[in-house]
């Protein structure tokens, strides 16, 4: 098992990663609300505030995974989540996800955000890897995955139907030894 009940705050040069506030639910409804996060996400498109306030309430006191806010330096505002979950005994892996809102993209917060999180996992836990899926018709997320050290792994076809049209779902992931070895490039 992995115990994750310590939810650090991760300062960055353009974010800080942190638990999640009370005061963040706006920027969170924002967040979720958004018609790119929801076409990017697979998500539905209906939101029940009270199922929302219950489980960003909750975050915090998770031991089986990390939920932390993305918070834009610059302006102090909640802009997104990033989360590790769905722990793997055997594979001693775990899934990765991040979502930005409107208010965070295109500025390179996403990127840092998952670098932030990715080395906090691979520095704090025995993981020996991290996976995650990401639609086909998302190439900015791609880039960033790629960019932090992510490989294709497989694709799962026809994985989303959005607007009529099949999307494939493409699984990545990053061992930590791929970790390491990008960690000593950035040197």
């Amino acid at each position: 098992m992995i115990d994750l009940k310590n939810k650090p705050t991760i300062v960055g040069e353009k974010v800080i990663l942190r638990p999640f506030k009370d005061e963040d639910l706006p920027s969170l409804e924002e967040c979720l609300k958004d018609p790119e996060v929801i076409k990017l996400t697979g998500s539905s498109t209906e939101f029940d505030r009270e199922v929302v306030v219950n489980w960003y309430k909750t975050r915090n006191v998770q031991t089986d995974r990390l939920d932390l806010a993305i918070v834009d330096k610059s302006q102090n505002i909640l802009v997104g989540e990033a989360v590790v979950n769905l722990y793997d005994e055997k594979n001693q892996s775990m899934n990765f996800r991040i979502l930005i809102g409107p208010l965070g993209r295109n500025r390179g917060l996403g990127t840092e955000a998952t670098q932030l999180m990715v080395d906090h996992v691979f520095k704090n836990t025995k993981l020996n890897q991290l996976t995650l899926s990401v639609f086909d018709f998302n190439p900015r997320a791609k880039k960033v995955y790629e960019k932090v050290g992510f490989v294709k792994e497989s694709v799962d076809k026809n994985e989303l139907e959005f607007e009529g049209e099949l999307i494939d779902s493409i699984n990545m992931k990053l061992s930590r030894d791929h970790w390491m070895k990008k960690a000593l490039d950035r040197r």
